[in-house]
């Protein structure tokens, strides 16, 4: 069995050291809870917490039957059918945060604040989403093999098991309280001159503000080059229709600050945002403009996306208060 290295924190990143055992992919079921990971992208250590169901909306796959239908875009599209995959929410090493943190947002999961300024949301460090495909599992002896605060209140050692780390009743109680707010529940995912575009929206909660409400949403997204031509994401558009019948048009340089050059060597970006409608559903679309080494742009699509309320609301998430 292969062993598997990863960068000790020191500033020329040079070192490797060993962090485990290399495991082959499963290429069915799922991993367990305190499967310990590589992200296959990102390169960061990881343990799986749990799995969740989502439906794969893939526009790269063409349908049997290529219907023609009218979307919010106004335009002509396929018919897109959902295919069941599976994601798993994860905690991320804090040693390997400072390394990703220039191509991954490392707080994937945000929250509305549970009380009354309505505009006040917080993050979870260290809390992401990953894809089946994007796990390279491996074993470790390590009884601490992850450093994350939340890793010995969620999980604890035990050698009978395989894996050796299992869930403590305050992951599943964190679970079941949070489930609205943390379940993903549709990922959306298109490919434009080889620039692969995933979005994965949530729904975050209503709060009122002036006497209306206002509903909230995150959603984070992936940009992937496929292709070894160096790529510099310049702009967005966004387009943004809601229920209410209002149609926004949203403009600007980069994303989130950034302006992320995409390379063989570092082919991915990930981050979150979030949008706030004053009706209960909507959609959003639009496109990201690149650049290319020789001055050229092109524009990616940004597949549609609905943005849905939860019809059982709950009372607002509890956060990391026990």
């Amino acid at each position: 069995p292969s062993r598997l290295s990863a960068p000790r924190n020191r500033p020329e990143g040079k070192v490797l050291e060993t962090v485990g055992v290399f495991e082959a992919p499963k290429q069915h079921g799922k991993y367990e809870t305190g499967q310990l990971f590589l992200h296959s992208v990102f390169g960061y250590r990881g343990i799986v917490l749990f799995p969740w169901q989502a439906r794969l909306y893939d526009r790269d796959v063409a349908s049997p039957v290529t219907e023609k239908s009218e979307n919010v875009a106004g335009h002509g599209s396929k018919e897109v059918k959902g295919k069941t995959h599976t994601y798993y929410q994860v905690l991320i090493d804090a040693r390997d945060c400072p390394h990703i943190s220039q191509r991954s947002q490392t707080e994937a999961v945000t929250f509305l604040a549970n009380h009354d300024d309505s505009r006040a949301l917080y993050a979870i460090p260290g809390l992401d989403y990953v894809s089946h495909e994007d796990i390279l599992p491996y074993s470790s002896t390590d009884q601490v093999p992850i450093q994350h605060e939340l890793f010995e209140r969620f999980l604890m050692y035990d050698q009978t098991k395989v894996p050796p780390f299992v869930a403590r009743d305050t992951l599943c109680a964190w679970q079941e309280k949070n489930h609205p707010w943390l379940e993903l529940s549709d990922v959306h995912r298109e490919t434009t001159e080889n620039i692969r575009v995933t979005v994965i929206p949530f729904y975050m909660g209503m709060r009122e503000a002036q006497n209306s409400h206002v509903y909230w949403w995150r959603y984070c997204i992936r940009l992937e080059n496929l292709d070894s031509e160096v790529v510099q994401l310049r702009e967005r558009h966004w387009r943004i229709f809601s229920l209410s019948g209002t149609l926004e048009t949203v403009r600007g340089r980069g994303v989130v600050g950034r302006e992320p050059v995409l390379s063989k060597e570092q082919p991915a970006f990930q981050y979150s945002s979030h949008v706030s409608l004053q009706a209960s559903s909507g959609h959003m679309w639009g496109t990201f403009r690149f650049e290319r080494p020789d001055g050229s742009h092109f524009d990616v699509r940004i597949p549609p996306f609905s943005l849905e309320s939860n019809k059982d609301e709950k009372t607002p998430p509890s956060g990391l208060h026990w």
